[in-house]
């Protein structure tokens, strides 16, 4: 059962910021791994395993760092693998180690990783709205925003308006939290915890389409 059926609006609200204040660099560092399995089982696919097995071999050496804990090794691993080749190892090793340096606190260096990343298009967007959540994890919301720009997908504004809040400007955030609801379909998984940030800053959920037909 969703949470919304759970808690009130107040309780929501409440149990949701304690409970990401603890995890949600955890969070940020499990939705990178997991964009990370997504689109790269999806470029394995349309390469038709063109990556050598050297790349393997390599990308097997950093998951075998990651795993001991040194992420140091894990890095150079990564910074070979970077200089010796282009194919997806390179971007599924890059991100396993952003990961793990975002669990162990190291979130300047997991944003250094997500930037030396050679994305485009579409994964070049959830890179950056990745690197966006961190610096603002790490306390710099005016970096967030010169990351994301101009972006108007409903992602990118509740992460641009998160910034905001954290820079203490609640009238611009509760404007871009609407912006970014009325974006949305009626059923978007993500609606739940936008609203409770829209509440958060003293704003009002908008209507949606089907409940102003009814």
């Amino acid at each position: 059962m969703a949470i919304d059926d759970l808690l009130d609006e107040h309780e929501q609200g409440q149990r949701v910021q304690d409970w990401l204040r603890r995890n949600g660099l955890s969070i940020v560092g499990g939705v990178v791994l997991g964009i990370a399995a997504i689109w790269g089982w999806n470029n394995w696919q349309a390469s038709r395993l063109q990556s050598s097995a050297a790349d393997n071999a390599r990308y097997q050496a950093v998951v075998a760092q990651l795993a001991s804990s040194d992420l140091e090794e894990a890095a150079r691993q990564v910074k070979a693998l970077e200089t010796e080749s282009s194919g997806i190892y390179v971007d599924l090793a890059a991100l396993a180690l952003v990961k793990a340096q975002v669990e162990a606190g190291k979130v300047e260096e997991a944003i250094a990783v997500l930037r030396g990343l050679k994305a485009e298009g579409e994964f070049q967007a959830l890179v950056n709205q990745r690197i966006a959540r961190l610096q603002i994890e790490a306390g710099k919301p005016a970096e967030a925003l010169a990351t994301l720009g101009n972006a108007q997908d409903p992602t990118s504004l509740e992460i641009i308006a998160d910034a905001h809040v954290a820079s203490g400007d609640n009238e611009k955030a509760r404007e871009l939290y609407t912006k970014a609801l009325l974006a949305l379909k009626a059923d978007a998984p993500q609606r739940g915890l936008l609203e409770i940030k829209l509440s958060d800053v003293g704003g009002e959920v908008p209507a949606t389409e089907d409940a102003t037909a009814q």
